[in-house]
């Protein structure tokens, strides 16, 4: 098989979110770390492979992609007989699959990414929380929830009953902020706080977390 090399950095989610992947696909693979602190991601040779300057890049062979979502799309239909099923049959199941994937992109994760760079990065780097941030970007969160709460009761995953890539899209950011004071938003949905639960625990989660510690 061709060599699967990603490219990124161990802190950065849509980094994680191609890690959490290739772990369910039980794939081998080389991780190139990024040195973002020294702007690695806006020089040659990595602006070769994403020409935005932002991780994760991917390489399969002499096949490139950049953009995680991508990256876990062709992942999951490239080796779909390898590990983890993440994508479903027949066009009905797949299309509703799209729109979960959608939702996370465009409704859950523009709040919850803040909430995480407020919370959990920023302290990191040194840098002060914005309180006004988290509040705004919590009730923004908030409202996505409602509607999570509603769905997660009428299927364990969000796409239908079984784990795919919609689940997967969110567990980076999602396990952050079960780490800091917006897991509230969290535990008073019953629903969404077992499907979290659920997700989080994954062995694929805790794999590309021990990645920080080495």
């Amino acid at each position: 098989m061709a060599a699967i090399k990603v490219h990124g950095s161990v802190l950065s989610t849509a980094t994680q979110r191609v890690l959490a992947c290739l772990y369910e696909k039980e794939l081998e693979f080389e991780f190139v770390p990024v040195d973002m602190k020294a702007g690695a991601h806006k020089q040659e040779p990595f602006l070769s492979l994403n020409p935005f300057g932002q991780v994760p890049a991917f390489e399969h062979g002499d096949f490139q992609l950049f953009e995680s979502r991508a990256i876990s799309q062709y992942i999951a239909h490239e080796f779909s007989n390898k590990g983890t099923q993440l994508i479903y049959p027949g066009s009905k199941s797949m299309a509703t699959l799209a729109v979960w994937m959608e939702v996370e992109a465009h409704q859950y994760d523009p709040a919850a990414s803040k909430l995480a760079w407020e919370q959990f990065y920023k302290p990191l780097f040194g840098m002060v929380t914005d309180t006004a941030a988290v509040e705004e970007n919590e009730a923004k969160l908030t409202k996505v929830l409602d509607i999570y709460e509603n769905r997660l009761s009428q299927s364990k995953y969000l796409a239908g009953d079984s784990f795919s890539l919609a689940d997967l899209h969110h567990i980076p950011v999602t396990q952050i902020l079960v780490g800091t004071q917006s897991k509230k938003l969290f535990e008073s949905r019953p629903h969404v706080s077992a499907w979290v639960a659920d997700i989080t625990a994954r062995p694929a989660c805790s794999k590309f977390l021990a990645m920080q510690k080495q």
